[in-house]
């Protein structure tokens, strides 16, 4: 029996069964695009049936005294720490990962997790004076009540993370859509940490489902008051519409079009390991990925030679050998999407500095050079192990090129002056930015998200405890009150 055999069920209401849609979906690895495990998929009665689940087990979740739900989030941790190699050895196969990201992985995911184990007692409230005599304020931290979450299949085990065990240690119930892509490692493997780890059946429910078949039954359901994305601008935007024509609460972490500026006193080598590493891991399918690098005109040469070099360094292929670092895209429409993007960009005057074979869904590192703003390669996020290099002739031309997107997620900066380069990322409009290093930063108890059309609302430490609470206030007159009437 393969070891993804017992994949094969929805996580529903504390149970695992079987889904009522008719599709019957395969999971596949995304390397030799072998069957993994079939699943038969949720339907929208399946989804209803999960929120109604989540909200019942809720609230008794919220009545759970704050020490004990301490306990089982730090249960979970164990848990995870103990089923690592399995974790491991899933976004191998089902994500294509590399065995150095799906490491990263697993630290980032288990860095949510502990960090999130503190929120139980951490819903601090607090009293205020009143205008009003005899009366005092009383502000409560509390849970939402029940979020929809959507993860994607980039960093799925992490990216569910960030939102999943933040929402539970704050006392909400969940319900979870994974992307089929991966749906174990993106949902039902985290379903069955945290049912093991011992929270209410019903709490949190995985259903593997399709928006085709679903429709935005997911978003509208009446239950959920907040909604979760991770996952690309144009769906966002659909279902940031969606919760604001339903008055939900919405977390919204987006697209990005992530710039590395290196100024004409970086450190050039320095400059060319970051962007290596900041475009190349995960085969450059992170929303964090450096999508533009902007070089002041006297360090452009120099720059090339030494990115060129490195990246050509990187073994590519099959993701189980430890050696490669640059493994297969999820599937071959993303091949054939970044081919089309490097092929128009070539047409507009673009040339390659590297050009990376693709072998089935693998594509090797690839530079463009001679690179303007204005083409597809600059303009769309690539999402992929190719990159466009731009050539400028002032701090300021730089910060202007950087600025012309729609996005503003990460990036970074290099610059001989540590002090000078803050000064610069400080006129990058972007949620996040990095000096002398590159845009691929996640940690748990810094602020996480993006601006323009890179997102609404922030992840991370006491960021993700604020987007899954609410505040009440509860007044008390201790002293008769006199009216004027």
């Amino acid at each position: 029996m393969s070891a993804f055999a017992k994949w094969n069920l929805q996580f529903i209401g504390g149970q695992w069964r079987e889904g009522r849609s008719q599709t019957v979906y395969t999971d596949q690895n995304p390397y030799n695009e072998s069957t993994l495990v079939q699943i038969r998929l949720a339907s929208a009665e399946d989804v209803d049936q999960a929120y109604r689940a989540a909200k019942e087990a809720q609230q008794e979740w919220e009545a759970v005294n704050a020490y004990q739900k301490v306990a089982v989030m730090e249960k979970a941790a164990e848990l995870l720490k103990e089923r690592r190699e399995e974790i491991i050895r899933i976004l191998i196969e089902e994500n294509g990962a590399s065995h150095l990201k799906a490491n990263i992985e697993a630290d980032a995911a288990m860095g949510i997790l502990k960090e999130a184990a503190t929120f139980p007692l951490r819903m601090q409230g607090k009293i205020m004076p009143s205008v009003i005599p005899g009366k005092e304020n009383r502000i409560y931290h509390k849970p939402a009540g029940v979020a929809g979450i959507i993860s994607p299949f980039n960093f799925p085990f992490h990216l569910t993370m960030r939102s999943l065990a933040p929402a539970l240690a704050a006392g909400n119930g969940v319900v979870l859509k994974p992307d089929q892509q991966t749906m174990i490692s993106g949902g039902l493997f985290l379903g069955k940490l945290f049912d093991d780890a011992g929270i209410p059946k019903g709490l949190l429910n995985v259903t593997v489902c399709r928006s085709a078949e679903i429709g935005d039954a997911f978003v509208e359901h009446p239950i959920p008051r907040i909604i979760s994305f991770t996952g690309s601008t144009p769906v966002g935007r659909h279902i940031g519409e969606l919760c604001g024509k339903h008055l939900k609460r919405v977390a919204l972490e987006l697209g990005g079009n992530n710039v590395m500026l290196v100024l004409k006193d970086a450190d050039i080598e320095r400059a060319a390991g970051s962007a290596a590493f900041g475009k190349f891991l995960n085969s450059g399918q992170i929303c964090m990925s450096l999508n533009r690098i902007i070089v002041e005109r006297p360090a452009y040469e120099g720059f090339v030679k030494a990115f060129v070099e490195r990246a050509s360094r990187l073994k590519y292929g099959d993701p189980r050998d430890k050696d490669v670092v640059v493994g297969p895209l999820i599937n071959h429409r993303q091949v054939e999407r970044i081919q089309k993007l490097i092929d128009q960009s070539l047409a507009a005057g673009a040339q390659y500095a590297l050009q990376g074979k693709v072998e089935g869904n693998v594509f090797a590192p690839t530079i463009l050079t001679h690179v303007t703003n204005d083409m597809p390669i600059a303009q769309e996020e690539i999402f992929g192990p190719a990159v466009g290099v731009i050539v400028v002739d002032s701090e300021e031309e730089a910060i202007r090129v950087a600025n012309d997107s729609e996005y503003g997620l990460s990036g970074a900066v290099h610059a001989g002056s540590i002090e000078h380069g803050v000064e610069v990322a400080k006129q990058i409009e972007t949620g996040m930015i990095h000096v002398n290093d590159q845009g691929v930063n996640d940690e748990p108890i810094v602020a996480f998200g993006g601006e323009k059309a890179s997102g609404l609302g922030r992840y991370g430490g006491e960021w993700a405890l604020h987007e899954f609470t609410t505040v009440k206030w509860i007044s008390v007159q201790l002293q008769p009150r006199e009216y004027p009437f």
